[in-house]
């Protein structure tokens, strides 16, 4: 199905001990490959293409003694993709598709994976956006893309299970815990955290790159959420978007919102319209971890300085 697919199982975690994440620093792996890795015995993330295009969001599937739990059903095409993945490695049955929030390249695929009798879960909080922007994103994809992403004439498939702040899934071999940790991304970003192996799968409340999303963010909240991720003894994250890597993603991409709003506030108090901030802000550090300069991320700008200046007028 993808002309650039990769298989690449490596295990990098052995009794609880990280080895191996040197390869996500030397540019290893590559932003125009989709990339398996069996994190830990069982545990497995799904690094999608996003060059030269987006295919949807990063995957991950926990293998327990009787059945499977994915981790984000991405749009259909990625949906039946992992499928087919998940089965060179288990017949097991799949029961649960985890939505870390409702955006259509995490979510659109659920109606693949309710096909098979799985269960779409999420978070309480995100269950309005799921029937609200998330069914007109759905829609709106079928009529004006039906074939590039797979929506076609499949029926939309929001979660059936939510939970309000945390789901635990344990069968004395694996141990997934469903945590919802406030507004960050979305108003009901959730992420999957393995205790046993330290890995977290993070949804776009974390990404690795210049994919950061702000039109249903809180970004005073986000920053709050990432610095509670900070407390749990993680060895890897696996972001939404981009490259599996360590925990210090997490300071990475709470910097940049830190710094983010501090660069549009000072230059909000030197009197500079949002045209002259678009033109002006300057955030050195983003560019050696996203690639491309802080300006350019021009929504995520717009955003925070609605932010600011509405919490200011209020």
């Amino acid at each position: 199905m993808l002309q650039r697919h990769r298989r690449v199982i490596l295990t990098l975690l052995s009794a609880g001990v990280l080895i191996g994440l040197s390869g996500w620093a030397s540019g290893w792996f590559k932003p125009t490959e989709t990339v398996i890795t069996e994190i830990a015995p069982g545990v497995f993330f799904r690094k999608m293409e996003t060059e030269p295009k987006f295919l949807g969001s990063n995957q991950g599937w926990v293998i327990f003694k009787d059945f499977v739990l994915v981790i984000e059903a991405s749009f259909p095409k990625q949906a039946e993709a992992v499928i087919k993945e998940i089965r060179k490695t288990t017949d097991k049955p799949i029961r649960y598709v985890f939505d870390t929030h409702y955006h259509g390249d995490h979510a659109d695929g659920n109606p693949i994976f309710v096909s098979i009798g799985a269960s779409p879960i999420a978070s309480e909080n995100s269950k309005a956006l799921f029937e609200t922007k998330g069914r007109a994103g759905f829609e709106k994809s079928q009529k004006e893309n039906p074939t590039e992403f797979g929506h076609g004439s499949l029926t939309y498939a929001p979660a059936s299970l939510y939970f309000p702040t945390k789901l635990v899934i344990d069968d004395g071999t694996q141990r997934v815990e469903l945590l919802h940790l406030g507004h960050a991304h979305t108003a009901g970003d959730a992420v999957a955290w393995l205790p046993k192996q330290g890995i977290v799968f993070t949804g776009d409340a974390c990404v690795n790159g210049a994919f950061n999303y702000t039109g249903d963010a809180n970004t005073e909240s986000w920053i709050g959420v990432l610095t509670k991720l900070q407390e749990l003894p993680i060895k890897v994250v696996c972001p939404g978007h981009g490259e599996m890597t360590g925990k210090e993603l997490l300071a990475t991409q709470k910097r940049y919102f830190v710094e983010l709003r501090e660069a549009v506030q000072m230059l909000i108090d030197k009197g500079k319209t949002l045209d002259e901030i678009k033109q002006q802000l300057d955030l050195p550090f983003y560019k050696d971890w996203a690639g491309v300069e802080a300006k350019t991320r021009v929504e995520n700008i717009e955003h925070v300085h609605g932010e600011l200046t509405k919490r200011k007028a209020g």
